[in-house]
C-alpha cells in the first residue's frame, strides 16, 4: 500500500512526466518551480474566499495540487503552442503514464440512483472518487489520484464489489459530485415530501385521497434547486429541448442535442406534479388546468450577460402532464445571413428576392429544419431605421426590439388570418407570418403583397418546388401565385462531423451510387467521419449546419406556375436556371469534409 497516496502528485513527478511527454521545456518547468509556493497560497486564498462566498456547494475545501497551479499559470504547450497546457491534457498524459484508463466522464451516460447511493458525499469530496459503472461485480471509479488504495478498499468493502479505477479530471469530478448528488438530495427530499403509504386496491372500487390545497408547493426549495439544475444541464449540453415525459411509475427526463434525443434521468413519479408546476410557475400557466394543453415562455439569466428564452409546452397524456421546453439563445436565432451555411450563389440569389421591395418569400422545412433561425436573421438583416418590420407568430419565439411582435390568441380573435387585415393599417414595410396554414391566411399574406408589401413566411414542404403545389392545394390561384411569390427558400440541418476525432478514409464513387449519391467523380473518393471522442460523446458529430436549396421565381418559372406546370417541371426548369438542390449541397458538404455520407442520406433521403 502507498504510504503517501499524493506522491504521484508531487511536483517533481508531474513536471517530470509532462516534460517526457514534450508538453513543456526546462524553462516552462523552471517557472512552474519558481511560482508554486507563492501561486499554492494564492490559491488557496481563492478557494477559502469562493467557500466563504456560497458559490461553492461543498463545505469541503480540496487541497491546491500542482496541476492546478499549471493551470492557473495557462501554460503554453510546447509541441503545440498555438494550444493552452490544460486540466484535460495533463491528466490523459498522467494516466498514459500510469497506464490507467482515462475517462472524460459523459454525464448523459451516468446512473444518477448508481452514483449516489453507493457512497456519501462527503467521502466522494473529501477523496475526490465519483462511481460511475457497474459491470460483472467491477465498480468503475472515476478519480484524479487511483493511487490512493486505501479509499479504493474501503469503496470495495462498502459496496461489496471489487473496484477499477480510471483517471478523469478534478474539476470535471467535483462538478459532477456537486451536480449529482445536490440533484439526488433535492429530488430524494421531494420525494419523501410527497409520497404517501400504498394502498392495497385489489379489493375496492376506487380509493380515494383528500389532499391540501399546497400538496405539491412549486416554491419548494428541492423542487426549485431540480429544476435549476435541470436548465444548467441543459444549456452545459447543447440541449435545443428538454422533454419531461410522465410513465406509470416514473418521470423520464430526456434531452435533444444535435437533433437527437438521449435519456438523462428517471425520476420518481411522486415529485413529477411537483416540478411541472414549478415550470408553470416560472412560465406563468395556469398550475390548476391539468386537462388542456398550455403555452408559456421563461427568461433565464444564465450569468455574464447571457440570456435564453425558454418556450414551453403542456399537454395531457395517460399518466399525466408531459412537458416540452425549447431553449432558444439569441446567439442562434440571430445570425449573419451569410454565416447560415449556403453556398456564396445561393446567398446571392437569397439576398436578391428578400432585398425586392415587395413579394412573397417563402421558408421550407419540417419541424427543426432552422426555420425559425433564418427568418429572424433574415429580418435583422433588413431591419433598419427607415423599415416598419411587424411580425406574427404563434408563439413569438424570441422577442427583438426592432420588430413589432404579435403573438396569435385565438381566444381573443388573434389569428394569422385576420390580424393581418389590422396590420395593413400600422403602414408596415416588411411582414412576417410565422406559418401559412390555410387558404385565409394565405389569402391575406397575398393581399398585401400586392399593396406593396415584402411578406415573409414558412410553408412545410419537403423542397422548394412543392411550395407552389402546396399553395395551390390549400386553394390559392395561380394567377395570384405568378403575380406575388418572389422566391422559396427550402432548408435542413445535417449533423456535423467532430472535429476532434475526425478521420479520413475512402469509399468507391459506385457504392456511393448505389446509396443514391451522386458524386460526378469516378475511382475512390477521401471523405471524413468522426471516430468518436469525448468531446463528442462517442458520437462523431458535433454541432450541426445548414443546407439551402434557393429557387428564384423567374420569368421563366412564372409562365410554368401560370400553365399549371407540376412541381417536377417547375424544379428541372430551376436546376436548368442554376439551383442547386438540397442533395447537390449536402454532398458538396460531404465532399468537403463537413458531414458524412450517413447524415446526407438520413436528412435527404427522398430527395433528388
Amino acid at each position: 500500500m502507498t504510504k503517501n497516496p499524493m506522491s504521484h502528485l508531487s511536483a517533481e513527478n508531474i513536471c517530470r512526466i509532462l516534460l517526457k511527454k514534450g508538453f513543456i521545456s526546462k524553462e516552462q518547468r523552471q517557472e512552474i518551480f519558481n511560482k508554486k509556493d507563492t501561486l499554492q497560497k494564492k490559491l488557496e486564498k481563492l478557494q477559502v474566499i469562493k467557500d466563504a462566498s456560497g458559490v461553492s456547494s461543498s463545505r469541503i475545501i480540496n487541497p491546491v495540487t500542482i496541476i492546478d497551479i499549471i493551470c492557473f499559470l495557462k501554460l503554453d504547450r510546447k509541441d503545440d503552442p498555438t494550444r493552452e497546457l490544460d486540466e484535460e491534457t495533463i491528466f490523459q498524459a498522467l494516466a498514459e503514464e500510469w497506464k490507467i484508463e482515462y475517462k472524460k466522464i459523459d454525464p448523459l451516460e451516468l446512473d444518477l440512483k448508481l452514483v449516489t447511493t453507493i457512497i456519501p458525499r462527503s467521502f466522494a469530496m473529501k477523496h475526490l472518487v465519483l462511481p460511475i459503472a457497474v459491470k460483472d461485480s467491477w465498480l468503475t471509479v472515476a478519480t484524479p489520484n487511483p493511487h490512493n488504495l486505501e479509499v479504493m478498499e474501503d469503496i470495495s468493502r462498502v459496496s461489496q464489489l471489487q473496484v477499477k479505477p480510471v483517471v478523469s479530471s478534478k474539476s470535471d469530478i467535483i462538478k459532477l459530485i456537486n451536480e449529482f448528488y445536490g440533484f439526488r438530495k433535492s429530488i430524494a427530499a421531494a420525494e419523501e415530501q410527497f409520497s404517501y403509504p400504498s394502498v392495497d386496491l385489489g379489493n375496492l372500487e376506487q380509493y380515494v385521497r383528500l389532499r391540501e390545497v399546497k400538496d405539491l408547493p412549486s416554491d419548494d426549495r428541492h423542487i426549485v434547486n431540480a429544476v435549476d439544475h435541470l436548465f444548467n444541464y441543459a444549456f452545459d449540453q447543447r440541449a435545443s429541448d428538454i422533454h419531461i415525459e410522465p410513465k406509470r411509475d416514473t418521470s423520464l427526463v430526456r434531452l435533444r442535442i444535435d437533433g437527437v434525443l438521449h435519456s438523462i434521468y428517471k425520476l420518481p413519479k411522486t415529485v413529477h406534479g411537483a416540478i411541472i408546476s414549478r415550470i408553470k410557475a416560472l412560465s406563468r400557466l395556469d398550475m390548476a388546468e391539468k386537462r388542456r394543453p398550455q403555452d408559456g415562455r421563461i427568461k433565464i439569466d444564465r450569468g455574464q450577460g447571457d440570456e435564453a428564452e425558454i418556450r414551453v409546452s403542456t399537454i395531457p397524456t395517460a399518466f399525466g402532464e408531459k412537458t416540452v421546453m425549447r431553449i432558444l439563445d439569441p446567439d442562434i436565432l440571430f445570425q449573419d445571413v451569410g454565416q447560415l451555411g449556403m453556398t456564396s450563389m445561393d446567398l446571392v440569389r437569397y439576398q436578391q428576392f428578400i432585398n425586392f421591395p415587395h413579394g412573397l418569400v417563402l421558408v421550407c422545412g419540417p419541424t427543426g429544419s432552422g426555420k425559425s433561425t433564418t427568418l429572424y436573421s433574415t429580418l435583422r438583416y433588413l431591419s433598419t431605421e427607415e423599415k416598419n418590420i411587424t411580425t406574427v407568430e404563434d408563439p413569438i419565439e424570441m422577442v427583438h426590439e426592432d420588430f413589432n411582435q404579435i403573438a396569435v390568441q385565438p381566444s381573443a380573435d388573434i389569428t394569422f388570418a385576420n390580424i393581418l387585415r389590422n396590420i395593413l393599417r400600422q403602414d408596415p414595410d416588411i411582414i412576417m407570418i410565422g406559418e401559412m396554414r390555410d387558404l385565409e391566411t394565405a389569402q391575406n399574406a397575398i393581399q398585401a403583397t400586392l399593396t406593396g408589401h415584402l411578406v415573409l413566411s414558412t410553408l412545410h414542404t419537403n423542397d422548394a418546388p412543392l411550395a407552389v403545389t402546396r399553395l395551390v392545394d390549400i386553394g390559392v390561384p395561380r394567377f395570384l401565385i405568378h403575380a406575388t411569390l418572389t422566391g422559396v427558400l427550402s432548408q435542413r440541418l445535417l449533423r456535423k462531423i467532430c472535429p476532434y476525432c475526425s478521420e479520413s478514409f475512402e469509399m468507391s464513387a459506385d457504392n456511393l451510387m448505389a446509396m443514391g449519391i451522386k458524386t460526378d467523380r469516378t475511382g475512390m473518393i477521401r471523405l471524413k467521419r468522426g471516430n468518436g471522442c469525448i468531446k463528442c460523446r462517442g458520437t462523431g458529430y458535433l454541432g450541426r449546419v445548414g443546407i439551402f436549396e434557393v429557387l428564384s421565381v423567374t420569368e421563366q418559372i412564372k409562365d410554368i406556375i401560370a400553365q399549371g406546370g407540376s412541381a417536377d417541371m417547375i424544379r428541372q426548369a430551376a436546376c436548368n436556371e442554376g439551383m442547386v438542390t438540397l442533395r447537390e449541397n449536402a454532398v458538396k458538404k460531404m465532399l468537403d469534409g463537413e458531414t458524412t455520407y450517413q447524415e446526407v442520406i438520413r436528412v435527404t433521403w427522398g430527395q433528388i
